[in-house]
């Protein structure tokens, strides 16, 4: 029963992302970009670690979506030169290509033993504590997280600063 939720998920997951690429309104693809993270966040439960889902759900569907909304609403869309991303029929072979590949992907997964009998696991089992998590990630991954840290700090620093110079000016 698990394989059909995960496969459910995965394809939902597939077709928002699918929808923020090809969708023209930015608003619409917003949306299907929180309707991937949602099943993003299905995945996780799936995989018995609710604090990441919880995580996904609080960090990317409430701040980061709210983040790209004001950015959608910040840029004046209308005054903006919109172009499509695929302009016309020049792009088909490259989709018929990317189709074909999916397709195959898909036959390889329903055709597969282990989609229904998973390997036997093989080292050491996890919780998927809360406990665990910060212990690997404040002892052992100390500090790359640290550099996203930096990272999302300067670039909203930066955010900040080019939105008020345009404004002045």
């Amino acid at each position: 029963m698990e394989a059909i939720f995960f496969l459910t998920f995965a394809a939902l997951a597939v077709a928002s992302a699918l929808g923020v690429v090809l969708l023209r309104n930015p608003v619409h693809c917003a949306i299907s970009l929180m309707v991937c993270f949602i099943q993003v966040a299905a995945i996780f439960v799936l995989l018995r670690s609710p604090f990441l889902a919880v995580v996904q759900i609080f960090v990317y569907v409430g701040a980061i979506m709210v983040l790209f909304l004001f950015v959608i609403m910040m840029l004046d869309i209308r005054t903006a030169v919109l172009e499509r991303f695929l302009p016309g029929w020049e792009r088909v072979p490259i989709l018929g290509v990317l189709t074909v590949l999916g397709l195959q992907m898909l036959i390889m997964l329903l055709t597969s033993d282990r989609l229904l009998h998973p390997p036997a696991d093989a080292g050491t089992v996890l919780d998927g504590t809360v406990a665990e998590l910060g212990k690997a990630l404040f002892l052992d991954y100390l500090l790359p997280f640290e550099v996203v840290s930096v990272v999302l700090l300067v670039a909203f620093v930066g955010a900040i600063i080019l939105a008020k110079r345009e404004r002045k000016e």
